[in-house]
This record gives C-alpha cells, structure tokens and sequence, in this order.
C-alpha cells in the first residue's frame, strides 16, 4: 500500500430558508459511494481554489470557499492492484449557483442531505466529524457573509 499522497476537497453547504444546513454529496465513479467533490492539488491554484475547481468539474456548482481548511480525512483509494492511503484537506464552500450542465455529469450522481443524513452516507469516520461539525464551524450567517464578500470564486 502506497501512503502519504494529498487530496483536496471541498465540503459544499447551503442554508434552507428554515436555517438548517444541507450537504452536497457526489457519487464516486469506481463504487457509486456518496463522498465530497475531491482531486489533486494544482501547481497553478492555492489548495482551496483547486478544491472549489473540483466542485465545479465533479458536482456542478461554485460558491464561495474558505481559505483555511476545517480539516482533514484519510481515505483508501484503489489503485489498480494496490491500495493508496490519500488525504484529503478539507475547505468549506457555501454554494451559491448550481449547473444543469457539468463536466462529469454523465460519470457521478450528486444530491442535498441534511447534515445527518450526510454523516450517515459517507464512509470514512473523519470525513463524518467534519460533516457534523460544520454547522458549528461555520458560524452565524451575518460573519459568513462576510466571509463569503472576502473570498468569493466565480
């Protein structure tokens, strides 16, 4: 087993007109697995712009990303006969705009969960925590938004 590559993702959020936070999962295209929108960093692109860059490529939506991670997970990725241990640095993106058309729409399925019903659905225990400390993390809506008018990506 290979180890010590690195990921970036992007845990993308929205808030319903209630308050509660919802989780965009995609569909993995090896097992069809939900996961968040994740790849390899970029040499052109700071780590959270490349994982805002993943979200748009893998589940057809951009927003704004936070600059700092929330954390971190590990995943095992197959690797033709062998097994990677990736990690993956997390970056919050609070959704803004949603494509009916996207680069790999025809390889993934995505879909809004609430934050426990997305805890339940993915797979690694690291990534779960994550899930279910973003309503925390994220603090009340009025810092976000200025948080998001600081950082946005189109």
């Amino acid at each position: 087993m290979k180890s010590g590559s690195k990921q970036v993702g992007a845990l993308c959020f929205r808030r319903t007109e209630d308050g509660r936070t919802q989780i965009l999962l995609v569909t993995s295209r090896e097992t069809g697995r939900w996961v968040i929108p994740k790849g390899w960093p970029s040499r052109q692109l700071k780590d959270h712009r490349a994982a805002a860059r993943e979200a748009a490529q893998e589940a057809g939506v951009s927003g704004t990303i936070r600059s700092r991670p929330i954390g971190r997970y590990t995943y095992l990725k197959r690797d033709g006969a062998s097994l990677q241990s990736l990690q993956v640095v997390v970056f919050p993106l609070a959704v803004h705009r949603e494509q009916q058309n996207w680069r790999e729409q025809s390889e993934r399925r995505r879909a809004w969960f609430s934050l426990a019903r997305a805890a339940a659905e993915v797979s690694e225990p690291e990534l779960r925590s994550l899930i279910r400390a973003l309503d925390q993390s994220s603090g009340d809506s009025r810092r976000h938004a200025a948080n998001a008018a600081r950082l946005h990506i189109a």
